[in-house]
């Protein structure tokens, strides 16, 4: 029995300010898209994976966990909310988006 990921973006609120459509990678490989206010779910297999959230050049931080067979593993995403990060993530592209697991 596969483990299931799944990646919710949810605005809550706050504008967020990059609004196109972000691409998942585990492990280097695209694995779906997500846009704003949606959830996706995807089976993996079971082990240690690396997940990412990218638009373009810009990126989350890399997000490495472990996941067993039969387990659920959850992150939430979105891009940055505020104008000061927003800024710096044009020089740092890997300050744009935000991957942290629930």
């Amino acid at each position: 029995m596969p483990a299931i990921l799944t990646v919710k973006r949810e605005t809550r609120g706050l504008m967020e300010l990059r609004r196109g459509t972000f691409q998942i990678t585990l492990d280097g490989a695209t694995l779906g898209s997500i846009r704003r206010d949606e959830t996706f779910e995807a089976p993996i297999a079971a082990g240690q994976h690396r997940l990412q959230v990218r638009t373009g050049r810009y990126t989350s931080g890399l997000r490495s966990f472990d996941v067993a067979d039969g387990d659920a593993v959850n992150f939430r995403c979105n891009g940055a909310k505020i104008w000061p990060v927003y800024l710096a993530s044009l020089i740092v592209p890997s300050l744009a988006l935000t991957l942290k697991r629930e």
